[in-house]
């Protein structure tokens, strides 16, 4: 390989995967849930998102081959190889879903942009214009993935960054009076729906092959990504919080931090928020595709999927992968249910987090991991998944039956392409 990833390319590409439209829409849901404690959601996110990463850098730099969490589970459990290809094959919905996601919300941003909210067709075509964009740059090559994600990136955070800073100057500070008046336990319970905003930086080690001195810049690009995406969150979340009251947030649900800019910039706000909107998704899509589809690839190399998604073009992209999650992410923003696909993908991601700690502890002295900080992790992000599930029980059990028949076709498809494997 002479192109090589660095720590721009690898922070920016985890930033971009981070902040993707999730940030626009659970911004309504966490305050929701956690009332005037909401700015201390996104601290929670980011502390069980740094613990995640502990196990993820410690992992990539042992076995130093794409594929991430399957990689990392084929190598803890090499005698029950369903275990890994079964959380494979989620993570790769997983991901799909998440795409869907970023391009649909590409589509309404950029549909009200031009005067024409809630048309479906003038959404769709944008949704899969952005995916056919992104899909063509990744094609070109490394290179110029992580350069194109670098300039969306830095214009992103500029944006977001200024908007969060100018909105502390507008602040209400009885609008977080009392902090916890929804109970301290809303914190938690609110952390681990919108844990689907933090979802993102496990892409970096999905280029482990292609990273320029990885010793040092994984594991720092995991952490710098993390601490900054978390920063930026906050800061959007105090201003949010600071300008609007409850009901008014609850009112913009899906717009909190559009309807948050009104005040300062009257009609240029809600533009500012589209455009900070339409970069977050496009990075997003950016490097979902990038780290995904090499993931996608190297599962399929092990037989695990159709051996034709591991081929590779001269320069080392994994053509077919990408070609089949543009395919599979068109059809979810056609006809999916996207929330409920938000909330198995972050059900997902939480439940892989959970495996990738359990490999890391069963490996623990290939990868001069601690155990106690394994342990802690476990402890955290299991804790997190209870609450996600008794909220959905309670609030929303038509959401939690819809991940549970995801789950079950995903296990289905599955074990039905183990055994026509096994037949032929």
């Amino acid at each position: 390989m002479k192109e090589k990833l660095g720590l721009k390319e690898l922070v920016a590409t985890g930033i971009g995967s981070m902040i993707g439209g999730g940030i626009f829409s659970v911004m309504g849901l966490a305050n929701g849930i956690a009332g005037h404690a909401t700015v201390l959601v996104f601290v929670l996110g980011g502390v069980i998102a740094l613990f995640a990463g502990y196990n993820y850098a410690r992992l990539a730099l042992a076995y130093r081959e794409d594929g991430a969490s399957y990689t990392y589970l084929k190598h803890a459990f090499p005698r029950q190889g369903w275990i890994a290809s079964l959380v494979g094959w989620s993570v790769i919905v997983g991901y799909i879903g998440t795409l869907a996601l970023y391009a649909y919300t590409f589509g309404s941003y950029g549909a009200a942009m031009l005067g024409y909210p809630d048309h479906f067709l003038v959404r769709t075509l944008l949704a899969f214009g952005i995916l056919t964009l992104f899909v063509l740059i990744n094609l070109g090559g490394v290179r110029e993935a992580g350069v194109s994600e670098d300039l969306i990136v830095l214009f992103k955070v500029a944006i977001m960054m200024t908007l969060g800073i100018i909105g502390l100057f507008y602040i209400e500070p009885a609008h977080f009076k009392p902090l916890f008046d929804k109970g301290a336990t809303s914190v938690l319970l609110s952390g681990a729906l919108v844990f689907v905003a933090f979802e993102g930086f496990q892409l970096i080690t999905n280029a482990i092959v292609e990273t320029e001195d990885p010793e040092r810049n994984t594991p720092l690009s995991i952490y710098l990504s993390i601490v900054i995406v978390t920063l930026i969150y906050v800061t959007l979340a105090i201003s949010v919080m600071g300008i609007l009251d409850y009901d008014e947030i609850q009112a913009a649900r899906e717009y909190a931090i559009a309807e948050a800019l009104s005040p300062i910039f009257g009609k240029w706000g809600f533009v500012l928020a589209s455009l900070a909107a339409l970069l977050a998704t496009s990075s997003a899509i950016n490097g979902t595709l990038f780290g995904a589809s090499r993931m996608l690839a190297d599962i399929a190399r092990d037989g695990i999927l159709p051996t034709v998604l591991a081929r590779r073009n001269r320069r080392m992209i994994p053509y077919y992968s990408l070609l089949l999650m543009f395919l599979l992410s068109g059809i979810f923003v056609l006809f999916g249910a996207l929330e409920s696909i938000v909330a198995f993908s972050s059900m997902t991601f939480l439940l892989v987090s959970i495996a990738v700690g359990i490999a890391n502890l069963v490996l623990y002295r290939e990868t001069g991991s601690s155990r106690p900080i394994i342990l802690l992790s476990l402890g955290l992000m299991a804790g997190t998944v209870g609450l996600m599930v008794t909220y959905l029980w309670d609030h929303e059990p038509e959401t939690l039956r819809d991940i549970g028949l995801i789950y079950m076709l995903i296990a289905l498809l599955f074990m039905i392409f183990r055994f026509g494997k096994g037949r032929g």
